[in-house]
């Protein structure tokens, strides 16, 4: 796959998955497993669950991306979102408090499919933003 095919799937899912809340697009650019950075492996349906969660405590989350780089099979995208505290997050009940969150996302594709995940985001920040801790 080219470059640009690779940096187009990645942003089908902050826009898609996470902005337009539709989930099922997870079936269509994960593989059945993901790596989740050089750890453990998760399933297509658990990572539905942690995309769920998400867009259930900030549902009016908005991802914009600020800049990608693609090289062979990896894409590394900068994103920030912004979206409003409104549901479980982490065990924390909905605060109203409108917040904004910056990330770094390094995403391998294998045959058209997200196979690996590795992130860099910034929690400090959100959990000072909600006044929890995380």
């Amino acid at each position: 796959m080219s470059t640009d095919t690779n940096k187009a799937i990645y942003r089908r899912h902050y826009q898609e998955v996470l902005t337009e809340k539709r989930l099922e697009v997870v079936d269509e650019i994960y593989g059945d497993q993901i790596r989740i950075g050089d750890g453990g492996y998760m399933s297509r349906e658990q990572f539905k669950g942690m995309a769920a969660m998400s867009t259930t405590a900030f549902p009016d989350l908005v991802i914009t991306v600020k800049d990608q780089i693609a090289e062979g099979d990896r894409v590394v995208t900068r994103w920030s979102g912004e979206g409003t505290h409104l549901g479980d997050f982490l065990g924390h009940n909905g605060t109203g408090k409108k917040v904004s969150i910056q990330a770094i996302h390094i995403h391998q594709v294998v045959n058209g499919r997200i196979v690996t995940l590795w992130e860099e985001i910034d929690m400090f920040g959100l959990s000072k933003q909600l006044g929890i801790d995380i």
